[in-house]
């Protein structure tokens, strides 16, 4: 019997979330140099397919350019890699309060991934990184425009994975998403937490699951030139972002608002990196296909200026990167104003800093909410004010938006999720990352004491490992202990009748009955 797409995908779900669950019991207990091993080896291996899959991506999809894609994987991987190689995931992660409080990291569990098609391999592998980071399982659901390119990259780093120890099962993928699918995917009961990247109805309908989730909110990311700015380098960072892979990442500059006093020399300055302003019927021309009603047109979604230009019905010169309109209000009665993803620019002119500040707000407000907003100025106290006022939760300052909202040009946490806290819709509020993916258990002795007695107050971490005596400090058994049941999640249940005749079985890595028993005495006190 043939089945439909929408049943083959929901029965792909539960076979793909039992075979992950299953891995993911198993993955668990592995100790922090396992589970390190393995994120470094994927990380190298996504690494080194960068460029072959920036092209696979820009084949199947039609988005972006080959370079910035390569540039994108590279960061999904060796950047993110970097930025979380030495945060520790297991086991005792912090001890606060002279041992009066330790924290001991938890997996999460199964990790539902939402792959969208305008960055589709390094978003991929990205997710991947950070959910392994931590002793999770993913299970990924591709955008149905970009299943080859997501696939290889997701098989590229399982490939890796399993070479460096991780258990098969792993790291998997839908190969027949549909919506049907995906919806299945994010309410089944052993998915622990969605990742949500992608259209604004698809991370509304991750909220909507009832399981924990993480999304990203639409962009439409104002940047605002103020006077004081250096002009040239502000024109060349706004042009650099907002036509890096061809505007579709979610924090790419969509308005440019400049200070009255320094507009010509912009415009100018502009031109020179390739921008083309249009004419009033140039621009009524490109509003007609930027947007279909009150949607964005997907068919000018990731692609060149000189493309958009000959789609809308006119002529731009050889060599254009970003057309740029001049634009009055904010809403749907300036179609120019919505987030575009591509290389097209409202332009607004304002008369000081505090003119710029309610654009910026508007801009926000009609469809970035929570998002990022870059400013370009050298007068700090216009800085502070754009930071504590404006309705974003990531503000560049002296950088290009798309690259540096990401983390890219900045010591931001280099992530491809970028939260947009509750202004936005989402329970976070900063780029997602591997802390964002496990559970951390508190163990807490008592500080204020309300019966008399003498009792244990605080763990002795201090006290290392002496070599000389064999003596073991607290820490160091705890880390030995990791150690000796990583990998070995299954163990027989020894009964009293059978001990004896157990007593020099081994399990795991060697660990003995003797040492068993002698480990939840010592627990025991």
């Amino acid at each position: 019997m043939n089945l439909d797409n929408d049943l083959k995908s929901i029965q792909q779900v539960r076979d793909l979330v039992s075979q992950a669950k299953e891995a993911q019991l198993e993955f668990k207990h592995y100790s922090q140099q396992q589970v390190d091993k393995i994120v470094s080896a994927m990380a190298e291996a996504g690494y080194s397919a960068s460029e072959r899959l920036a092209k696979l991506a820009h084949e199947e999809t039609g988005f972006g350019n080959v370079k910035d894609k390569t540039t994108k994987n590279i960061f999904g991987t060796k950047n993110v890699h970097e930025s979380i190689k030495d945060l520790k995931t297991v086991g005792v992660i912090d001890v606060q309060n002279g041992g009066k409080i330790i924290k001991i990291a938890e997996p999460m569990g199964v990790v539902a991934a939402l792959i969208p098609s305008t960055n589709p391999t390094s978003t991929a592998m990205f997710k991947t990184l950070i959910s392994l980071k931590c002793r999770n399982a993913i299970v990924a659901s591709p955008h149905p425009k970009a299943v080859r390119c997501s696939a290889e990259a997701l098989d590229i780093l399982r490939e890796a994975a399993e070479k460096a120890g991780a258990p098969r099962g792993l790291i998997k993928y839908l190969s027949t998403p549909t919506l049907a699918g995906t919806d299945a995917l994010m309410k089944h009961q052993d998915i622990a937490v969605i990742l949500a990247t992608g259209s604004t109805p698809m991370v509304k309908a991750a909220y909507s699951t009832g399981t924990p989730a993480y999304g990203v909110g639409s962009g439409n990311v104002p940047a605002f030139v103020e006077r004081t700015a250096n002009v040239k380098k502000a024109a060349s960072d706004i042009i650099f972002g907002t036509t890096f892979d061809n505007g579709v990442l979610c924090s790419s500059e969509q308005a440019v608002i400049v200070d009255r006093p320094i507009k010509d020399r912009f415009i100018d300055e502009a031109k020179k990196f390739g921008a083309y302003f249009l004419s009033s019927e140039e621009k009524l021309k490109l509003e007609d296909k930027i947007a279909k009603g009150a949607k964005l047109n997907p068919e000018i979604v990731g692609k060149p200026a000189e493309f958009i230009a000959e789609y809308s019905g006119f002529q731009v010169p050889n060599g254009t990167k970003v057309l740029i309109a001049d634009c009055k209000g904010v809403g749907h009665n300036e179609p120019l104003s919505i987030e575009k993803l591509s290389p097209v620019l409202a332009f607004y002119t304002v008369d000081g800093w505090l003119e710029g500040c309610h654009k910026c707000i508007d801009l926000l407000e009609f469809g970035g909410m929570g998002h990022t907003l870059a400013i370009h100025s050298n007068d700090q106290e216009v800085i502070m004010k754009f930071a504590l006022e404006k309705p974003a939760f990531r503000i560049v300052v002296n950088t290009p938006s798309s690259v540096g909202a990401v983390g890219y040009t900045t010591d931001l946490a280099p992530s491809m999720t970028l939260g947009v806290g509750t202004w936005g819709g989402s329970i976070v509020s900063e780029n997602v990352t591997a802390k964002h993916l496990m559970n951390i258990k508190t163990l807490a002795f008592e500080t204020n004491p309300v019966s008399e007695g003498s009792a244990v107050s605080a763990l002795d971490y201090s006290v290392k490992f002496n070599p000389a005596t064999n003596h073991q400090g607290f820490m160091h058994q705890i880390e030995e202990r990791l150690r000796a049941r990583a990998g070995n999640p299954k163990f027989e249940k020894i009964s009293k009748k059978n001990s004896a005749s157990a007593e020099n079985e081994k399990f795991g890595t060697g660990i003995t009955t003797e040492q068993i028993e002698k480990i939840i005495k010592e627990f025991n006190g």
